[in-house]
């Protein structure tokens, strides 16, 4: 059987009473940092000792705590009648890739923490080393997977591989998907300070700009890429401001990797201001020895079967739920 354990904001004890009765609210907000970025995040203890600045037993006493007072639940599944391995050599055989990494049940609610550890196990097969290149794409998925640790990159370069400065929502800001990739798991920041979709004349500018040429050189150079994978245009809330989502071509996309939107061939479409995005293109992509794609969600079906088949990754994240989806679908 596997154990789940969900980290709860609230401060209700098992009998409905506060558990401020017991506690001040300062000494449960330690309690409750310390069961997340214990159980959520994969820090360990010693981590989360040094991060809250108190001994590592008494980081066992908290955690004891933080169940007793459910700030932390524990759920034991059943296993289902697949197994997770053989429902992931399933679905890798069935898209043709090299690897697929599966959560167990449904992730869709909490992509951060309940993705993290098949991400991780995807990242440690690669064993990447100092100097080593990762790339990160914008998008809720990855931006929510980049605040979880991942694993240790000390001496690893983190660089985004999409532009995003100026979007308000911060998941496709990818400065500060790389941020906070490195605050979590180390790693050595290279930003990029320029719009998904400049000007003409402000992309002519980048030309020269020391730092846009330093990460196309990491383009060429990455080892392994995260992206995310978007679901079709016009079922998606959140998209990149510079996207004209209404335009006919991407009615008819089916989903997008690192802003590259693509049909139901695989093959991109054109909009409006395509040759002008900040964007790993495909053929850069197309050369890094490990794409691994995260997504979940059955509105990503036809999203994951398409990409997949159509090459713009070699190893899969994603749940049970999905996993299940995309082989029903065919």
């Amino acid at each position: 059987m596997t154990a789940e354990a969900n980290v709860t904001q609230n401060a209700e004890q098992a009998g409905g009473q506060p558990a401020t009765d017991e506690l001040g609210h300062a000494e449960l907000d330690r309690l409750y940092r310390a069961a997340q970025m214990y159980y959520e995040q994969g820090a360990t203890q010693a981590q989360v000792a040094e991060q809250l600045q108190v001994s590592r037993p008494s980081i066992s006493r908290m955690l004891g705590e933080a169940r007793r007072l459910g700030i932390v639940e524990i759920r034991v599944h059943k296993p289902t009648t697949v197994g997770t391995d053989a429902l992931a050599e399933q679905l890798r055989d069935a898209l043709g890739l090299d690897e697929v990494h599966l959560a167990p049940g449904d992730q869709s609610g909490r992509l951060g923490p309940g993705l993290a550890p098949a991400t991780r196990q995807a990242l440690r097969d690669v064993a990447l080393n100092a100097g080593d290149v990762l790339l990160v794409a914008s998008g809720e998925t990855t931006y929510s997977l980049a605040q979880q640790n991942l694993g240790d990159f000390g001496g690893v370069i983190i660089a985004p591989a999409v532009g995003g400065q100026a979007e308000p929502d911060p998941w496709h800001q990818t400065n500060e998907v790389v941020r906070a990739f490195t605050a979590a798991s180390g790693g050595y920041a290279h930003y990029l300070f320029a719009p998904s979709m400049p000007s003409a004349a402000l992309l002519e500018a980048l030309q020269d700009d020391p730092g846009y040429r330093q990460v196309i050189q990491d383009w060429e150079t990455a080892k392994v890429a995260i992206v995310g994978i978007g679901a079709p245009a016009l079922s998606r809330e959140s998209m990149s401001r510079s996207v004209p989502r209404d335009h006919p071509n991407l009615e008819r996309s089916v989903g997008d990797v690192c802003l590259a939107f693509f049909d139901e061939e695989g093959s991109e479409v054109a909009f409006p201001g395509k040759e002008r995005m900040v964007r790993i293109p495909r053929s850069t992509l197309g050369r890094i020895p490990t794409r691994i794609a995260v997504a979940v969600g059955t509105r990503k079906v036809p999203s994951i079967r398409v990409s997949a088949r159509a090459g713009w990754f070699n190893v899969l994240v994603t749940d049970e739920v999905t996993a299940r989806a995309i082989l029903h679908a065919g």
